[in-house]
């Protein structure tokens, strides 16, 4: 059993590039804080991890703090029960502001000056530190794969693992590969015929399109495609157009605002679908508020991604994650973000006599054997193949929203897998 390569989660944060795009570029607002300080346990001086996060990016300040989020309250929680091995966890946090001048600087603050044993949880709209990262040989522990670094660089593992040679280039030759597991799946569970692509005509949004198009029609699906103008989009003649053409699906590359404009116009012309579909970053307990004006299109609203639904209470380490975050909303990349401060500990408490160094949790992240984070991740895996996979068995995470229970478990992600077909594209 395999995860998801990670192809369409690495080009789904064109939904906020292409509000960036609106914005233009800025100064990075960097704010370096220091967290954790309090004095550390008897076991030892404490562990000291650097979370990277583009909290004030141009598209807005909640965009990427989900990981972040996530990752500290991890981090509390260890803390409060001992830290590892009787030595607390120090975490550093730095706001690179979403460019990569701030990110390079956070990454100067944090490995060089600070000298954080790992990186944790980066949520980074420009990644550009990332060769320093590696050339330091510190470890970069459940990112977000915003862009292609994690699919570059030797000593950063991305939270969806990696099949490519990460020798300094991106995947293999300059491409990068992902499966039609999404519309595999709808097609064979749902029943799924046509689907239907909506985009801004900005070239950002038009590429990822274009890939989403390129996956439908190798499933077989008719596909119907929409653009739609950027700066003055008319969301009414692209629901009526969908409906028209009786899609059953319905894929965008668009901001959250775009979705939320698109499911209005779909209720307004009464298009009907079996699925709205969306992505783990769109995961979140906000969606009632988001789509507060369609609540037709809201309910048809489906999320795929790779890691266990943070609404599935009957299993235990979603409840410890819960119970950690209680009164605070929640997301899938929260999630996501807890689990990438497990997989730190972990390989942290393998390290001999507690002397945990970058050099030990690297060789913990370079096992060959697949991570889980306890149940809450596929099996995590990381290879280096010398030649991209024509096809892969890959799993598939899936939930649907419906209102008064939120996002609603479909089926078991490890037993939800497809063997599909890997299509190339250039990130």
């Amino acid at each position: 059993m395999s995860r998801r390569v990670p192809a369409v989660e690495t080009l789904l944060v064109v939904a906020v590039l292409l509000a960036g795009a609106a914005c233009g570029s800025r100064l990075p607002e960097s704010d370096f804080e220091r967290r954790g300080t309090a004095p550390a346990p008897a076991g030892g001086a404490p562990v000291r991890v650097g979370i990277i996060t583009s909290a004030t990016s141009p598209v807005g300040g909640a965009a990427f703090t989900g990981p972040r989020d996530g990752a500290k309250a991890y981090f509390d929680r260890l803390n409060a029960r001992g830290g590892i091995g009787g030595r607390r966890v120090e975490v550093r946090t730095c706001d690179d502001g979403g460019s990569g001048v701030g990110n390079n600087d956070c990454v100067h603050r944090l490995v060089e000056e600070e000298k954080v044993v790992a990186l944790v949880a980066t949520s980074a709209l420009d990644y550009a530190g990332a060769a320093r990262v590696s050339r330091a040989g510190v470890p970069d522990i459940g990112g977000q794969p915003i862009g292609a670094a994690y699919e570059t660089y030797p000593h950063l593992y991305g939270i969806y693992g990696s099949l490519a040679p990460r020798r300094g280039k991106p995947g293999w030759g300059g491409e990068l590969y992902g499966g039609t597991e999404v519309y595999r799946y709808f097609k064979r569970e749902q029943g799924a015929r046509t689907a239907a692509v909506v985009s801004y005509n900005q070239a950002a949004s038009a590429a990822y399109a274009r890939l989403v198009t390129r996956g439908l029609k190798a499933e077989g699906y008719k596909v119907v495609t929409e653009q739609v103008d950027f700066a003055l989009p008319n969301f009414r003649a692209a629901a009526a157009d969908l409906k028209e053409q009786g899609a059953d699906l319905v894929f965008d590359a668009m901001d959250t605002h775009g979705n939320a404009r698109l499911c209005e116009a779909m209720d307004d012309v009464g298009a009907k679908v079996t699925a709205k579909v969306t992505n783990v970053q769109n995961w979140t307990s906000s969606v009632g508020d988001d789509y507060k004006d369609a609540p037709r299109c809201r309910n048809a609203l489906w999320a795929t991604g790779s890691s266990r639904n943070y609404e599935d209470t009957g299993h235990p380490a979603v409840r410890e994650f819960r119970a950690a975050l209680r009164g605070k909303a929640l997301s899938q990349w929260e999630l996501e973000g807890w689990a990438a401060a497990m997989w730190f500990t972990d390989a942290a408490k393998t390290c001999l006599n507690g002397d945990v160094t970058r050099a030990c949790v690297d060789r913990f992240m370079n096992r060959n054997k697949p991570y889980t984070a306890r149940g809450l991740l596929i099996p995590v895996t990381f290879e280096h193949r010398a030649e991209p996979p024509g096809t892969r068995r890959t799993c598939l995470s899936v939930a649907r929203w419906r209102d008064g229970e939120g996002w609603v478990t479909q089926g078991d992600m490890n037993d939800q897998c497809f063997d599909v077909p890997q299509l190339a594209y250039q990130p």
